[in-house]
């Protein structure tokens, strides 16, 4: 039995972000969903109505500028929309902007969860979705993957507040009975992302011809998975996955800082058709992250169960995304 289905009106908190903006831009772009989507989202420095201008006249969205901690609202939002499924994206995702200032991250990543499960425990019909990363587990050393049932041992104030968020949806579904599925995603990247996360800093100081700076040695591994498929896997949760499961979300593609700097470098100057070595020049070693985690991977076998497996290659990917940020870049430059 589906958890959700084509017709029902979900509530996607955080929307107007990079992974919440996918979600809505796969669902309305697609051929299948006759629901409704309902866009809350604060409209932080992160969040861009502009993610979804290709949606905001469809008749099948609606959008509400609001706090997730502004629970009397959350409320009066899901009675007037009839509000079936919450898909919560709603974050502050930023590692380094954790290590500076923790405390927003507790109040959104913590509080914020509290109080949408607070809504749905009044209104328990409501499915609620946890958006999670795989940084709750630690990290690892070269070998092994993480399971679901992997421990949770975070170490920056970012990874610790999605951690609490993701204990408070257990409990909630364990002590009260609510309806809940979480997920744990690798990296994201892709078009629309904003500038502060790793490889959109990359591409921007390429065209800029402005220093990459890069972490260390460089030799820190991610696991990347490029965001519409990403988008595509929420979905399939919601359609085929079972209540009270998680799921873990990866791509497979495992790479160092170093190499992910390297062929975006490879990449822009093709584009820019300027030599490699002009754009290596650019890299800039620097005093590594406090508490930085040396490797991600996720074992990602129990939602390809559900027919799913990520499509998109990483240089594939990486391609689409510097082109889009090189339109964007061009584009801003003949409005100056």
């Amino acid at each position: 039995m589906s958890i959700v289905n084509p017709t029902s009106t979900i509530l996607v908190t955080g929307g107007s972000g990079f992974m919440g903006s996918s979600f809505i831009r796969y669902l309305l772009g697609s051929s299948f969903f006759t629901g409704k989507i309902v866009n809350v989202d604060k409209l932080t420095y992160a969040g861009n109505k502009e993610n979804l201008k290709l949606v905001e006249n469809n008749p099948q969205y609606a959008f509400f500028q609001e706090d997730i901690c502004n629970q009397g609202r959350i409320e009066e939002i899901c009675q007037k929309e009839n509000v079936n499924v919450i898909v919560h994206f709603a974050a502050e995702t930023h590692v380094d902007n954790s290590i500076h200032d923790p405390k927003g991250f507790v109040q959104t990543n913590i509080c914020g969860t509290f109080h949408l499960l607070e809504v749905v425990r009044k209104y328990p019909s409501i499915h609620f979705h946890q958006i999670s990363t795989d940084e709750v587990f630690g990290d690892l050393p070269l070998e092994g993957k993480f399971k679901e049932e992997s421990p949770y041992l975070p170490n920056s104030p970012y990874s610790a507040s999605k951690a609490g968020a993701d204990h408070l949806v257990r409990a909630y579904y364990k002590t009260y009975g609510l309806k809940v599925t979480v997920s744990h995603s690798c990296n994201n990247y892709g078009p629309y992302q904003f500038p502060e996360k790793f490889i959109p800093v990359v591409i921007e100081r390429c065209l800029n011809n402005q220093p990459i700076p890069i972490y260390g040695d460089g030799s820190n591994i991610r696991e990347w998975i490029f965001v519409e498929d990403h988008a595509e896997a929420v979905w399939r949760i919601l359609e085929r996955g079972t209540l009270g499961n998680t799921y873990n979300i990866g791509s497979g593609c495992e790479y160092t800082n170093l190499e992910v700097v390297r062929h975006i470098i490879n990449i822009m100057a093709n584009i820019l058709e300027v030599p490699s070595k002009k754009l290596s020049s650019l890299m800039q070693f620097v005093p590594d992250r406090k508490g930085h985690d040396f490797r991600y991977s996720l074992d990602s076998t129990k939602i390809k169960q559900l027919s799913w497996q990520a499509k998109t290659s990483f240089l594939e990917g990486l391609q689409t995304t510097a082109e889009w940020y090189l339109q964007k870049f061009l584009a801003f430059s003949l409005k100056a």
